[in-house]
């Protein structure tokens, strides 16, 4: 399924096909070593049993990726948006090898080193994330909205893939010795993998795309200067004066400010969604879902159900009819996900696994659903470099309800007496 507009010539939509695989493959590898670090959670609470690693990672992470995403956002129209995607990717791959250096030279210990070195690995994690993140969600706002659809389907779908891939590392692994670090070292290796191969696919392959080649020559004519470095990469060239006459010709672009308040509600509906999510995910299906018949496998299984599901609503907006656009609606429906914090507290304390299984589910569908249909809606009628702008000053604000969730996501454990 696929979403058409009729006013939209068929010479802007060559290599549409191929620009969507690969978006959807660059969005999976931007959350591919943070969700890696996620999902091999079971071994780092084994090495490091009293240290909440889920929690504290997290924690970890995001003030990194908030503070250079702020920066980023403040100088988005002066930055080359190639080279800081391209440092993001590296960054991820290179991070994701010195998680498995770091693994081996320690053979595989717990305690203070070596936790702390994973702090620090993850720290930058947050600002390949950031530089990626808001660089081609910003990039794409302004492409064709099948795009940045497929982008954010990879993000989740990083999530699944990672799910699966710990399940079945899990099963092949477990009776032999050191099972649980074995799977964890192959799954950091499939990971870094394809972080490598979203480097090379940025690096060489996007940027020749036709449909990319197209709307990022129109951003260029609109203003936009930070598309220059990945159009002379595709053999085309933004001349001095014709920079001068796209300036001349157009209106001045609306200030960040200004994009910010006409747009705030937007902002709102990001950063209360996954304040909201992250409040709840990971750290409380660890630490606070209690015992079952599933075991150690619990945990996995949750958080396997909530990357999938997260995952397919990605692609529900395709349908047009389906697709929330009313700036009311998709206000009540952010605040409504609120009624899942007493549903989750009452499940976890009086119901059976059957019923958390189900409320993992809906949590991952609304938090996939919902941001694609913001993130899609809100760039519509603006000029390539606003939208631009308006793609990294949302982003800055999902990250904003991600470490205030994570943040909030302690009150479970103070609730629950971990202390």
């Amino acid at each position: 399924m696929t979403i058409v507009d009729k006013n939209e010539p068929q010479t802007r939509l060559e290599g549409k096909y191929k620009a969507v695989a690969v978006c959807w493959i660059l969005g999976l590898g931007s959350l591919m070593s943070w969700n890696s670090m996620l999902t091999i959670g079971d071994y780092y609470y084994k090495l490091f049993p009293l240290y909440h690693p889920s929690r504290v990672l997290t924690l970890v992470y995001e003030p990194f990726a908030i503070v250079t995403m702020a920066v980023l956002a403040y100088n988005e129209s002066k930055i080359d948006t190639r080279l800081r995607n391209l440092i993001g990717y590296s960054l991820f791959f290179a991070s994701t090898v010195m998680l498995i250096v770091l693994d081996l030279a320690t053979s595989g210990k717990g305690g203070v080193g070596p936790y702390v070195g994973i702090c620090a690995i993850v720290g930058c994690f947050g600002v390949a994330d950031a530089n990626v993140e808001g660089g081609m969600i910003g990039d794409l706002s302004f492409m064709h909205p099948e795009l940045i659809q497929s982008f954010l389907a990879g993000l989740a779908a990083s999530g699944t893939l990672t799910s699966v891939m710990r399940i079945v590392t899990k099963a092949a692994f477990e009776k032999s010795e050191n099972g649980l670090r074995k799977g964890a070292m192959l799954f950091l290796a499939i990971s870094a993998f394809f972080e490598f191969l979203c480097v090379i696919l940025y690096a060489y392959f996007f940027p020749k795309l036709p449909i990319v080649k197209y709307y990022r020559s129109k951003a260029a004519s609109e203003g936009s200067k930070t598309v220059s470095a990945d159009l002379a990469a595709a053999g085309i060239q933004v001349e001095a004066d014709q920079e001068a006459e796209g300036n001349a010709n157009h209106h001045e672009r609306l200030s960040n400010k200004q994009l910010f308040f006409e747009n705030i509600d937007y902002a709102i509906d990001l950063f209360l969604i996954y304040v909201l999510t992250l409040s709840i995910f990971p750290g409380f299906l660890y630490d606070n879902t209690g015992t079952h018949q599933l075991g150690s496998w619990y945990p996995l299984v949750l958080i396997a159900m909530y990357s999938v599901w997260d995952f397919l609503s990605r692609y529900i907006p395709l349908l047009q009819c389906l697709k929330m656009e009313s700036r009311k609606g998709l206000m009540i429906a952010t605040l409504s996900r609120f009624l899942l914090i007493p549903a989750f507290y009452f499940t976890a304390k009086y119901g059976d696994q059957g019923w958390m299984i189900m409320l993992v589910s809906f949590l991952g569908l609304s938090n996939g659903y919902l941001t694609v249909c913001v993130l899609t809606v809100a760039p519509e009628g603006y000029k390539g470099p606003e939208q631009n702008a308006l793609g990294n000053l949302l982003v800055l604000c999902l990250l904003g309800g991600i470490f205030a969730g994570v943040a909030l996501d302690w009150l479970w454990i103070i609730g629950h007496g971990s202390f």
